[in-house]
């Protein structure tokens, strides 16, 4: 055991007694070891863009790449609703919106308008 001699400057022990712990001693899992974190374990998705791209287990946790299908389970409902359709672009689908409402012509020219003669 060690030797513990009484400090009467401080009037408390150097050392933690036993059954308590000093502050000089306490190992701390909080804000000294957060500044030992450097290395990222994710990294950018080819299919997503997000930075969930497992280094090791080469798989994206948002979208399950390089699996063929995208990642989605119906326990999560706004998961769900963030990536559905209509959240993005839709440059396929909002062509073809706008050819149904015209009945899909094609191959045909638009009259010619003829001005109206302001008099």
């Amino acid at each position: 055991m060690l030797c513990m001699r009484f400090d009467p400057m401080h009037e408390q022990w150097p050392f933690a007694t036993y059954g308590e712990q000093s502050d000089r001693l306490r190992i701390t899992k909080g804000t000294s070891s957060f500044g030992k974190r450097h290395t990222k374990s994710h990294t950018l998705c080819r299919r997503c863009g997000r930075r969930s791209f497992h280094n090791q287990k080469k798989t994206c946790a948002q979208c399950g790449y390089p699996a063929a299908k995208l990642r989605s389970y119906n326990w999560s409902e706004k998961a769900i609703r963030r990536k559905t359709t209509g959240t993005g672009r839709m440059r396929h689908l909002s062509d073809v919106n706008r050819r149904f409402k015209n009945g899909f012509r094609e191959g045909t020219q638009a009259k010619k308008q003829v001005k109206a003669v302001v008099a």
